[in-house]
């Protein structure tokens, strides 16, 4: 046996391993769920349906931790303005402050109102009914990070509870009018996202990086930039990550958000200016201006994130605890402090355990990621909910960062052929000129402002009227090759994933409700 097939052999049996090991740590927790949760809970009839139910939402907790939570840290992991661990410290710190402190002490039983439980039998069924949607979604959204498909967990969780519904109380009970909605979202979400990131990048190239002085327009849109990130987040987080805690309209949260934008353009100014000094003309240096910023929003982000999606945790399992103690369904249910420690604790271990295998995908995977385009993936997550949730149009997280990484890599596809098609035009224009000469123009072409490279591009043009190229010149232009920077096979993957994630859910929690009930009728 030669030396690579030893490594081989110590490689997998390491990994495999530290499989076993993820697997010990999470059994462990949804074993210390079940005994807190049958020591430290009144027995009551069906009490060991609650501990169940409960050992189902940690089980759902910690997939959305893996799944999820990539899309909040994974630009910046992807840029490298965080490393892996310091970003999944940060993320599981503020998820679960998010949780714990913004997450809310009531939630809706039935996410998006996507069932009407008037129509179904009695407590039996909706205890049953939410405990197979729970499980459903937590199974899809396990599947769905072992192939590396982020997806909406609001989804994986609305599917579930439609297709148990459906199984407990035929179609009737479904309301159709938001599955409408969220099949919109499929489309609205990740276009509106890489819409806006793209229109943000873009618009660093134009008044930063492609600039003759870089250093000195960074120093001016810079500290704009960042102002205008502490507005959109200051907003994002106010409307979104403490609506539990605070009910405020957009002008009012808006108004606090300019106030902080503007006390951060006047604190960040000088320091830009300063550090400017010592910067020279790369676009590395640029980059490292936006460090700062992706670690805040890493953490903004995980906070909104724990606040505002804990409920597709602990919402069906709340449901089910007041369902049990109350011996009724209601429309609303008070969230116990143990119910928000399972989803809040689930959450950051998952995200601990399985979390990175989801970062790598979303932060280099699908298309190659730097400070600035990391950036624009932030702006663009917080600021097209905002907008969206304005326009009452449906929206999900999840679709609309990863959206915004399609978004920006297209974009830069787009501008790298249309920059390697005016080289190409220029050589062919110039080809039976001096070499030296047409290098030299190049060279001068590269290095030059947007409104220069116009400039050339116009002469470049009146030129060519006076000797234009040939029909073969001209066909040879659109072979141009089209350098690919987004991965084709994981758009696909993710579209795909997207698509059938209500459907799969629902099929998956219909199939589990007739086994739960024939399970428990005598």
């Amino acid at each position: 046996m030669d030396l690579n097939n030893i490594n081989q052999i110590e490689h997998a049996g390491l990994s495999t391993r530290k499989e076993i090991l993820r697997v010990g740590f999470a059994l462990v927790f949804m074993i210390a769920v079940m005994l807190y949760v049958g020591n430290s809970t009144e027995p009551v009839a069906q009490h060991y349906l609650l501990i169940i139910a409960a050992v189902i939402g940690g089980y759902m907790a910690l997939n959305i931790g893996a799944n999820d939570v990539a899309n909040n840290v994974g630009p910046a992991v992807g840029s490298q303005a965080l490393t892996m661990t310091g970003a999944i410290i940060i993320a599981a710190i503020f998820e679960a402050a998010g949780a714990l402190i913004a997450g809310g002490d009531v939630v809706g039983t039935i996410k998006s109102s996507i069932i009407d439980p008037s129509m179904l039998k009695d407590v039996d069924t909706f205890i049953w009914l939410m405990m197979a949607a729970l499980l459903a979604g937590a199974l899809w959204l396990n599947l769905a990070t072992a192939f590396n498909a982020p997806v909406s967990t609001t989804h994986s969780i609305v599917g579930a509870v439609l297709g148990a519904g459906i199984a407990a109380g035929g179609l009737d009970i479904a309301n159709w009018p938001v599955l409408g909605e969220i099949v919109a979202s499929w489309i609205v979400s990740p276009v509106l996202g890489g819409i806006i990131a793209a229109g943000f990048l873009y618009f660093i190239k134009r008044t930063i990086t492609y600039q003759e002085d870089m250093v000195r327009a960074a120093t001016k849109i810079v500290p704009l930039l960042i102002a205008l990130m502490v507005w959109v987040f200051s907003t994002y987080l106010i409307m979104k990550g403490l609506k539990h805690l605070w009910k405020i309209e957009l002008l009012p949260a808006s108004g606090i958000g300019l106030a902080l934008a503007v006390a951060a353009y006047l604190a960040v100014k000088p320091m830009i200016s300063k550090i400017a000094l010592t910067m020279d003309q790369s676009k590395a240096n640029i980059n490292k201006l936006f460090t700062l910023p992706m670690v805040f929003s890493a953490a903004l982000l995980s906070f909104a994130h724990g606040a505002n999606d804990v409920a597709n945790a602990v919402g069906p399992l709340a449901a089910i605890n007041d369902a049990i103690f109350s011996g009724g369904v209601a429309s609303k249910a008070s969230i116990p402090v143990w119910v928000m420690m399972v989803g809040a604790i689930g959450i950051s271990i998952g995200l601990a355990l399985y979390g990175p295998k989801l970062i790598r995908t979303v932060g280099s995977e699908i298309t190659e990621l730097d400070k600035m385009r990391a950036f624009c993936i932030a702006m663009s997550a917080a600021f097209t909910v905002i907008v969206a949730s304005q326009m009452g149009l449906p929206v999900s997280s999840t679709h609309t960062a990863v959206g915004a990484v399609f978004g920006v890599g297209f974009l830069r596809e787009y501008l790298k052929h249309s920059d390697a098609k005016r080289i190409e035009e220029i050589k062919a224009h110039h080809e039976h000129d001096n070499p030296e000469t047409v290098d030299e123009f190049l060279r001068n072409f590269k290095k030059a402002s947007i409104e220069k490279k116009g400039q050339m591009l116009k002469e470049l043009k009146r030129a060519r009227e006076a000797a234009p190229l040939t029909k073969k010149e001209r066909k040879s232009l659109k072979k141009v090759y089209r350098k690919q920077l987004v991965k084709r096979s994981h758009l696909y993957k993710i579209a795909a994933a997207w698509i059938i994630t209500v459907p799969s859910s629902a099929i998956l929690a219909g199939l589990l409700f007739f086994t739960i009930r024939g399970m428990m009728l005598p």
